[in-house]
């Protein structure tokens, strides 16, 4: 069986000065219905940061200026050799104004403290937190579609320590 490969991002936008993130409540008919973070398909050749960066401009209208990478979360399913790839990044600098009519659904700035009082799928609410964690995180799930069962699930979380204890930059 042939392997299909699909590469996504998501991104995160945080106003760190006002402590509120931006979400869009996507409706039923685009899949994924919640409050979740704008993201897509990497465009190939294009390098999968900047199919974060274009992607943030096509569903919100912001300029990304600066991105930090957060982490890989994967998604496996043997039965249709599939193998889904999210690459997820946390915006803390962006300009320019929120689009009048979002094509991928309402956008909201969202307090921090209020975010989890939105309707969202289960994987969104779980990997928030993840993208406002120090270092960056991997996980990688093993599932039957035909089942819904999680045949396996590795995750970990990757520190800098190393290179702040060598003073390395």
């Amino acid at each position: 069986m042939d392997t299909r490969i699909e590469i996504l991002t998501m991104c995160m936008v945080w106003d760190k000065m006002n402590d509120q993130v931006l979400l869009m409540n996507r409706p039923d008919r685009k899949g994924f219905p919640g409050y979740i973070a704008p993201g897509g398909k990497v465009d190939f050749p294009e390098s999968i940061v900047d199919g974060a960066v274009r992607e943030v401009l096509e569903e919100t209208g912001l300029v990304v200026n600066e991105i930090t990478y957060k982490g890989l979360d994967e998604f496996c399913d043997p039965e249709q050799g599939l193998r889904y790839m999210v690459f997820n990044y946390l915006a803390t600098s962006f300009e320019g104004q929120l689009l009048q009519d979002p094509p991928e659904g309402e956008l909201l700035w969202v307090p921090m403290k209020r975010v989890f009082e939105l309707p969202m799928q289960d994987w969104f609410a779980e990997r928030f937190p993840r993208f406002f964690q120090k270092g960056t995180f991997e996980r990688s799930v093993i599932w039957e579609k035909s089942s819904g069962r999680t045949l396996q699930e590795t995750f970990m979380v990757y520190s800098d320590s190393v290179l702040e204890q060598s003073g390395t930059r």
